[in-house]
Formats: structure tokens, C-alpha cells, sequence
């Protein structure tokens, strides 16, 4: 008898844990660990989505390893701006950097031959790594901004999908081509100004033209930074907002004006230095892992979940 009621009283407690396990809620860390152990890559499930969280704006992670909640969609068509590639479904981005180019275009648009800005990628609805192209735009801080000086603002939705932007680089990015314009040296100047923006990445010869052509205050080119590519287009990233918790910043770019840096990129490319000798016994280097869930912040499984 007393074997029987040891293991109905097992049962009872058994049954008691699991009906308590039932009535509590199911946390983010749960929820992400349920996703991860699905086949779905974070590029998947970010992708998905089509609208933004019904949460209070915030950025989580890093910019090339995180998402956004509560993001703000750029409107397709402003009075000094449009959103290129529409089918992309990437002009959603951090309140903050809505406001940013919206401001900035008012001031393209004062520029001689300019009715404001085209403007590609910012991020997805929610942030987060893309099917396709950006390794960053992932916490909505980040946006595209087209050379193309806009001489209208009434493009058909087809017509953005095809017009292409202008390149404005010559011998590999060592030198600006002749579709560099003092308006593109106001407008990077003026972004680079804003106190909002952390830094603005352009092909090393627009830097270098920069730093020449410059003779007032020359503390803006500090966040003027070269890199590869960015010359039908600049990048600009933008500082965590303040009061923003689980955002990780970008570390500051080098003091002084970065000239001399941008300069010695160009000489790179104009003499590029020998190859390194190839080791046969060294191993291969792995291929680029794409994030899960599981590799973000924990706040994004909310992001995805949110309605």
C-alpha cells in the first residue's frame, strides 16, 4: 500500500510542475532558442518581414550583427527626396535616421542642379541581416545616399527600379571623375557636420579631393572615412541614439582629419605592394558563417514576435 501511494504522490507533484511550467509566460531567451533550433537563418527570418515592430524605437547590437524595434519607414516620395528600389523593401530605419535624411535632402535641395536626394538602403523593417548585399544597415543607423543629383522627384515607382546611380570615381577610386561637383563636397560636408553621424564611408579619392579643396574648418574630415567601393553612392552611419540601451557603438574613427590615411589608400591603389607569399601549409580560411538568431542580441527574438 505504501508503494502505491508513493507513486501517486509522485504523480501529483509531476503533473503540479508541468501544469506550472504551462501557466508561465514564454520568455525572449525561450522564444529564441525555439527559433534557433529551427533551419531558418536570421537572414530568413528578418526578411520575412514586411512591416516593423509594435514596439518603442531602439536599436539592439551592432551595426553589422543586431536589428531594430519600433522602426520608422522613410516615405516613398518627400517633398525633397525618394526612396530608390522600392521592391526592396529596405527604406525603414531608427526614427533618428529618418529625420537625419530628410534634413539632409532639404539641404541638397538648396544645392545649384539638386531637388534633394535619392536615397537607397537603410534597413529593413526590423533590422537584421539581408537576404542579399549589406552585411550592416542592421540596426537602422545606416543608410545609402545616391551620387545621383535628382532632377525630379516624381519617378514612377518602375522608373526607380531601373534608373541607376553615376559613378564618380577614376583609375580604381584613386582620383573623383568629372561627375564630381562642389554640391557633393557640400552635401558629404553637411553630413558629416551633423552631430547625429558617427562616420561617412567613401571611395578613397573623394576623400583625398576633399582634404585638398578644403580651406575652412577641416574637423568634419575626421568622419569622412575611405573604403572600397561607395563611389555610386555614400554611407553614412549615425551614433547610437542617447539614452539607447543594447546599442553598441562603432569605435571612434583615428584623431586628426584622416588625410594623410586617405592618401596612403591612394597610393595603394595607385602602386599596390606585392603580394604576400602564399603558404601551402596554411589552412583555408572558413567561409563567412551566416548569423542565426541565436547570434544576436537576445532582444531581437521580441522584434521578430512583436506584432
Amino acid at each position: 500500500m505504501r508503494f502505491f501511494i508513493q507513486i501517486a504522490l509522485a504523480a501529483f507533484v509531476l503533473g503540479a510542475c508541468a501544469s506550472e511550467q504551462k501557466s508561465q509566460p514564454t520568455s525572449v531567451s525561450t522564444f529564441a532558442n525555439k527559433a534557433v533550433n529551427s533551419t531558418a537563418l536570421a537572414k530568413q527570418l528578418f526578411g520575412a518581414k514586411r512591416s516593423a515592430s509594435a514596439q518603442r524605437p531602439a536599436p539592439y547590437g551592432s551595426y553589422s550583427k543586431g536589428c531594430v524595434a519600433g522602426a520608422a519607414q522613410l516615405p516613398e516620395t518627400g517633398p525633397t527626396w525618394q526612396a530608390m528600389r522600392l521592391s526592396r523593401n529596405r527604406n525603414w530605419g531608427h526614427p533618428e535616421v529618418i529625420d537625419f535624411i530628410q534634413d539632409l535632402s532639404r539641404f541638397a535641395a538648396r544645392q545649384p542642379g539638386w531637388k534633394g536626394l535619392y536615397v537607397g538602403d537603410i534597413s529593413q523593417p526590423r533590422g537584421g541581416p539581408m537576404l542579399s548585399g549589406h552585411r550592416s544597415h542592421q540596426i537602422g543607423l545606416d543608410a545609402d545616399i545616391w551620387m545621383l543629383p535628382p532632377d525630379r522627384l516624381d519617378l514612377s515607382r518602375e522608373a526607380r527600379e531601373n534608373i541607376s546611380s553615376i559613378s564618380l570615381r577614376r583609375a580604381s577610386g584613386a582620383y573623383v571623375n568629372s561627375n564630381w561637383s562642389a554640391q557633393h563636397h557640400a552635401i558629404l560636408k553637411a553630413a558629416a557636420s551633423d552631430p547625429r553621424v558617427a562616420r561617412i564611408f567613401v571611395f578613397p579619392g573623394a576623400k583625398v579631393k576633399m582634404c585638398d579643396m578644403e580651406t575652412g574648418d577641416r574637423s568634419y574630415l575626421r568622419k569622412i572615412r575611405p573604403w572600397w567601393g561607395h563611389h555610386y553612392h555614400f554611407h553614412v552611419r549615425l551614433n547610437c541614439p542617447k539614452g539607447t540601451r543594447g546599442c553598441v557603438e562603432q569605435d571612434p574613427p583615428p584623431r586628426g582629419d584622416g588625410c594623410d590615411d586617405a592618401r596612403e589608400w591612394v597610393a595603394n591603389i595607385l602602386n599596390p605592394p606585392p603580394p604576400k607569399p602564399v603558404d601551402p601549409n596554411a589552412p583555408k580560411p572558413r567561409p563567412r558563417r551566416d548569423y542565426t538568431l541565436s547570434d544576436l542580441p537576445q532582444q531581437c527574438a521580441a522584434v521578430l514576435s512583436s506584432d
